[in-house]
């Protein structure tokens, strides 16, 4: 491949976006200029380009039907075999559809993604293989990752096993399916604005964020930077350790990551009970009003995480309530970071971003270009409500509110570090409602988009500040799962790991 230099026209509307005077004898000139910068182009392209490595045979595989698929949680199915043995030996595993598995086909449940094949495998599929673990496949997302219901999915909604009329939730709804109904041992997720929580919660299945950076992202499609994160899903609180432990740890290649990153032995809680943990119940995690695109508690969900706290208490932990009234803005900061910060990285950066060193997924990032500018109509309306607000953001108020809520991000984890100095574990609903009825295709646009967003009032603030969360199943509510949430210090998921394994071996635990 060769560049094309600009030419003198391109150069003077270079010129006139930016509000350079420049006459037509300066576009001439700049023109000279910029042929013999293009050489250096020429000759970066004719360097091989290092790749993440593959080393384990696989198959494309398929894309299953309805009858297979009942709930369209499988963007594809394959199976590829790891290491002989490992910790991992054993497991059936999925992966989330932004996730890139060299040779299987990759969607992130949008349009303008269809037919892409990654060439690399992520750094946590490298490493999951190498544990001995079977990828069955990857598990389908919704479109771009920008919908926590499962409505918006490009080919087919993620229908929720326990009642299909109702969303599984987002994005990660399709790993938490497929947990949900036993099909694989453990999943996958991403989670920027609690998308591990979320359909966790909704499914009734165990989902964890961990510490923002110990887990590395490299090879993943994201969003905001300082918002990507990955983690387990499992149906099981023993398998999410065993997940974690296989993938923390620094690459060397995730600008999101300290190096070293702090890892624990992430099974050391288990069986260990919850005798002598201290719980804050966070006033503000509870009865919520209606929040612009935010939806409202149910007081059902309400009372069953409430019971589940005294069924803590019952097994020995004491638990008290608090407030944290900037959990009640939480939201606000992420909208701050993650609108102007999505539009900067999935449009501008296309899907990649700039300035940062580590591994550049340039494949990706061609076909994703390629795919938005030419299918532009096929990007959902989340994606383009966060482009005209983040661009009119940057445009109008060049990029303050995302610089003041990177800011306010510090105050926010201030909040809950204090507290976590006398409570070992924060406490509150991981969603405000259970699973919510998936809207039909050709609903009003308000309603696609309040039913995308509705849910994410008490996640996305962890989200923000980076602290280890879990959501814990803690009953049903009229034959739909309700999911408690549980938030510990940085670098501390033994101990959400701990009391969510308490829980689960309660002998009262299902009847909450």
């Amino acid at each position: 491949m060769t560049i094309t230099p600009p030419n003198r026209d391109q150069i003077l509307q270079i010129a006139e976006r930016y509000g350079f005077s420049l006459t037509t004898d300066d576009a001439i000139e700049y023109e000279g200029y910029l042929r013999d910068l293009s050489a250096a182009f020429d000759r970066l392209d004719e360097y091989p380009e290092p790749k993440l490595p593959v080393k384990y045979p696989r198959t494309p595989g398929y894309r299953p039907g309805p009858a297979e698929d009942p709930y369209n949680a499988w963007h594809c199915k394959t199976e590829i075999r790891g290491a002989a043995s490992g910790p991992l030996a054993g497991k059936k595993i999925a992966i989330k559809d932004t996730v890139c598995v060299a040779g299987v086909p990759m969607m992130n449940g949008t349009r303008v993604l269809e037919g892409f094949v990654p060439d690399i495998d992520a750094t946590v599929v490298t490493r999951i293989l190498d544990a001995g673990g079977t990828i069955m496949g990857k598990a389908a997302t919704t479109d771009l990752s920008f919908d926590g219901n499962g409505h918006g999915n490009a080919p087919r909604e993620l229908r929720n096993p326990w009642k299909p009329t109702h969303g599984a939730g987002g994005s990660s709804g399709g790993s938490a399916i497929l947990v949900s109904t036993g099909e694989v041992d453990i999943a996958l997720g991403g989670d920027q604005a609690g998308s591990i929580r979320l359909p966790a919660s909704w499914t009734g299945v165990y989902g964890l964020k961990p510490t923002f950076g110990v887990v590395p992202y490299t090879g993943i499609m994201g969003s905001d930077m300082t918002l990507d994160t990955v983690g387990p899903m499992a149906a099981r609180v023993a398998d999410l350790p065993l997940l974690l432990q296989v993938m923390a740890g620094s690459d060397g290649l995730d600008p999101r990551q300290g190096t070293p990153v702090p890892v624990q032995d992430y099974a050391a809680g288990l069986g260990q009970g919850v005798k002598g943990l201290r719980l804050g119940v966070v006033r503000e995690g509870f009865g919520q009003d209606q929040m612009g695109l935010l939806g409202p508690s149910e007081p059902e969900v309400d009372r069953k995480v409430r019971a589940a706290v005294k069924l803590f208490e019952r097994l020995g932990a004491e638990a008290e309530e608090i407030s944290i009234p900037e959990h009640a803005d939480g939201p606000c900061f992420w909208f701050g970071i993650g609108i102007e910060g999505s539009t900067a990285q999935m449009i501008n950066g296309h899907g990649v971003g700039s300035n940062w060193q580590g591994y550049h997924n340039t494949t990706l990032r061609d076909m994703y270009a390629r795919g938005w500018k030419t299918q532009p109509n096929d990007l959902p309306d989340t994606v383009k409500l966060t482009i005209f607000m983040g661009q009119y953001l940057n445009d109008q108020y060049n990029g303050r509110y995302y610089s003041k809520a990177q800011n306010l991000r510090r105050t926010l984890r201030a909040a809950y570090d204090a507290q976590l100095e006398s409570y070992d574990i924060l406490v509150m609903p991981t969603t405000p409602m259970r699973a919510q009825e998936i809207p039909p295709r050709d609903c009003s646009r308000e309603l696609f988009l309040r039913r995308a967003w509705e849910m994410m009032r008490n996640t996305a603030p962890i989200s923000v500040s980076g602290h280890p969360a879990m959501s814990v199943p803690c009953g049903l509510a009229d034959g739909l799962p309700v999911g408690m949430m549980l938030v510990g210090r940085h670098f501390d998921e033994v101990t959400l790991i701990r009391a969510a394994h308490a829980l689960e071996q309660a002998e009262d635990w299902k009847t909450l």
